[in-house]
């Protein structure tokens, strides 16, 4: 636990914080350490935690850990495009863990001498222990895979004081001594203004915690999720509260306005909490049994680092150690835990706040975030899903407008039919389609027997009936007798029905050429140029039993050509807006220029 206070001390969980409690042995699964959280809407937090869990299998070499949310094997997500065919939510039970600091699965066996050694099954923990130390590297991810989850955690630790934002806020002087003491309670109350309904608003039309007239101004720690929930929604308090808001012209209209947000939060909080909360004393970490131990793991894994026990920076760890000890260690242990609410009511009875000593503090603020991080451009948009798709697209959107012109002339349309082609040609199924992980390398292929086989599934006949020269031949019949003579002896009966079955597929085939033949569907094709080929179809009259000929002139169609135009009537459509035609092309690696030609 030690451990895991020296990296996460001082970060400001959304919902839950992060903690691990012992587990006794139960059946096949032996004893050891677990936990569960709920992360609320701040993603960070989970990954976090992946980073804590790969640091202290980093730290512990012996320990193997696996990690999963509501959706399962997350991590298997995160690196979707690089797992093996194999590897499904069904076969990845109990095979995805980290071990010595990396990500390890275990592997289906793919041959009767790896049976000895790899579960054919779902594997159990006890053969997961014993696999990992003795096949760690035959275990151990692939290099895409482990590079994809790296990642999103290759910024810790630094990303958690990154992903932090200071804000002025004028606020009551009770709230502004609670954060002084525990800034962790920051994050119930703006979660219980965020997620607040009519109910809870009816404490906060006169205010019994939180007076308006005692607001201080203070500078407040957020995290850049809590801090975007607060200053993104709108609110007008009642006029009953008695907080008015200056001119959104006023210079501090932001922090009166955060200010009042968080007042209607804390009030919310404390209105919720039980009569009894009053009688019940706050508990003092140093009362503790096990405070002694934690503190001593904290100063072998050097948590002070080196500051002198009484100084400011030294006082100010051990508050943090301390809110992280009630967090982790000693609440999950507490059969009588108090709500957040009844906390903070005992934090305003124990501790006593001059208003004059927190206004005079007040004065003295250093300056606070820039909170530009909030508005994004298009552009870093872009950026952004590129960094997390961990692709790098083929033209790039931002460029100088002089690189745009000459990328403009020189681009190659063939480029997107062979995407295309090259998207068809994959296997699709109800579990999705398959995407080119390299449409500028891979050439299209198109296996004949392959084709004809499957052909012959669905039609049941064999592969000489289909020879391509008799369904083309336009003055012939498909079963004539030299045909039948040529076919091999089998049973009349399968014959018969193969009979029946292209005289049908002809059949169709005629009427539909008669049926297209009257309209001006084959205009909007655009055709090949060059000579035109009269080409003789037999048009069959049942009903009067006669036959007649006409000739129409067909011009093949340009299967690309048309192609290319239906992509770039779409993609315009869209007005650079996401579309079906970007995002099929983009996950390709391949993007489209802008349509400057519309352009005002």
């Amino acid at each position: 636990m030690g451990r895991l206070a020296l990296l996460s001390a001082g970060y400001i969980w959304h919902n839950e914080a992060f903690s691990l409690n012992y587990t006794a042995a139960r059946g096949d699964i032996p004893s050891h350490i677990g936990g569960m959280t709920n992360f609320g809407d701040n993603v960070d937090d989970e990954w976090l935690i992946v980073y804590l869990i790969q640091q202290i299998t980093k730290e512990f070499p012996d320990l193997v850990a696996s990690i999963e949310d509501e959706d399962g094997d997350f991590l298997l997500i995160e690196a979707a495009k690089y797992l093996p065919k194999w590897l499904n939510p069904d076969t990845s039970v109990n095979r995805v863990f980290f071990y010595h600091g990396e990500l390890h699965i275990i592997p289906l066996p793919q041959n009767t001498g790896e049976l000895s050694w790899l579960p054919a099954g779902h594997p159990t923990i006890p053969e997961v222990l014993s696999l990992l130390p003795t096949h760690s590297e035959k275990c151990l991810a692939t290099e895409p895979i482990r590079k994809a989850i790296n990642r999103r955690i290759q910024s810790y630790p630094e990303k958690i004081h990154n992903d932090q934002h200071r804000a002025y806020c004028y606020v009551p002087a009770g709230i502004a001594a609670v954060l002084k003491h525990r800034p962790d309670l920051l994050a119930p109350a703006i979660q219980a203004f965020y997620l607040r309904d009519p109910i809870d608003l009816r404490a906060c039309r006169s205010f019994k915690f939180f007076l308006p007239e005692t607001c201080v101004m203070a500078l407040v720690t957020f995290s850049k999720c809590l801090y975007a929930q607060l200053q993104q929604q709108p609110f007008m308090p009642d006029r009953r509260s008695g907080y008015k808001l200056p001119a959104q012209s006023d210079q501090n209209f932001k922090a009166h306005a955060l200010g009042m947000k968080l007042a209607h939060g804390f009030e919310i909080l404390c209105a919720k909490c039980s009569q009894s909360a009053s009688n019940i004393k706050a508990g003092n970490v140093a009362s503790d049994p096990q405070w002694e131990g934690f503190l001593n793991s904290l100063k072998k894994n050097a948590y002070f680092r080196g500051e002198l026990e009484g100084s400011a920076r030294y006082r100010e760890l051990l508050q943090m150690a301390e809110i992280y000890f009630q967090q982790s260690v000693a609440r999950p242990k507490s059969s009588s835990t108090l709500s957040r609410g009844e906390q903070v009511m005992q934090l305003l009875q124990a501790q006593s706040c001059s208003v004059e000593e927190l206004q005079k503090e007040g004065e003295n603020l250093p300056p606070e975030d820039d909170d530009s991080w909030l508005n994004i451009s298009l552009e870093e948009l872009d950026q952004m899903l590129e960094e997390a798709s961990g692709t790098k697209l083929l033209n790039a959107a931002r460029q100088e407008e002089e690189d745009e012109e000459e990328e403009e002339d020189g681009y190659d349309l063939h480029d997107i039919t062979k995407c295309m082609k090259a998207f068809v040609s994959k296997v699709s199924s109800y579990e999705g389609a398959e995407v080119p992980r390299s449409s500028a390398s891979s050439e299209v292929q198109f296996d004949v027997n392959s084709f004809t086989n499957a052909l012959e599934k669905i039609l049941g006949v064999e592969s000489e009936e289909l020879d391509s020269d008799d369904l083309e031949d336009e003055d012939s019949d498909l079963l004539d007798s030299d045909e039948d003579s040529d076919r091999k002896e089998g049973n009349p009966e399968e014959c018969a029905s193969a009979t029946n079955t292209l005289g049908n597929i002809r059949d169709y085939m005629d009427q539909m050429d008669r049926e297209l033949a009257g309209t001006h569907i084959g205009k909007s094709f655009t055709k090949v140029s060059g000579e035109v080929d009269v080409i003789n179809h037999e048009l069959s009259k049942t009903e009067a039993g006669a036959e007649s000929k006409e000739n129409l002139k067909i011009l093949p169609v340009d299967v690309d050509l048309n192609l290319v135009e239906n992509l770039l009537e779409s993609y315009s459509s869209q007005a650079g807006l996401p579309g079906p035609t970007s995002n099929i092309l983009q996950s390709m690696g391949l993007r489209l220029p802008d349509n400057k030609d519309n352009a005002t």
